[in-house]
């Protein structure tokens, strides 16, 4: 594995550590200035499309970490693979809802990492589990 891979891997593996420790100041920092977010979804809560590191911390994460208990959802690293500053992973995130409601899911990333930052992910998860779980927004 290349030098690009490992530095790349280690940028996405920070990433989930202070996703999943809720400290969104540090994921804004992790954040290309002109980073984006795209969840590959339709009709659920969070959909659409969140560019610049202020409005995906402010606009998206904080409201959807809001749907969710303290500490909740957590990923795990299933797996990851990079090219360059390509970086997949497949996690699976759990916790539970603000409601008590367990919360289990299946996500696949991809992320662009530009000199040891963010600069765009793409999240895929399972949509209908979601909407399911929180109906349409």
């Amino acid at each position: 594995m290349g030098d690009s891979n490992t530095q790349s891997e280690a940028t996405v593996r920070k990433f989930f550590e202070l996703l999943n420790a809720e400290d969104l100041e540090g994921v804004r920092a992790l954040l290309t200035e002109d980073a984006g977010w795209i969840p590959q979804a339709r009709d659920m809560p969070g959909a659409g499309a969140y560019h610049g590191r202020n409005v995906i911390v402010d606009e998206f994460l904080k409201p959807i970490r809001g749907l969710f208990a303290k500490g909740s959802p957590s990923n795990k690293i299933l797996s990851m693979a990079s090219n360059g500053s390509l970086v997949l992973a497949e996690t699976h995130g759990t916790g539970k809802l603000s409601d008590g409601r367990p919360y289990d899911n299946r996500y696949a990333w991809a992320f662009e990492v530009k000199a040891g930052r963010v600069a765009m992910i793409r999240e895929y998860l399972d949509s209908y589990y979601i909407i399911r779980l929180f109906g349409k927004p």
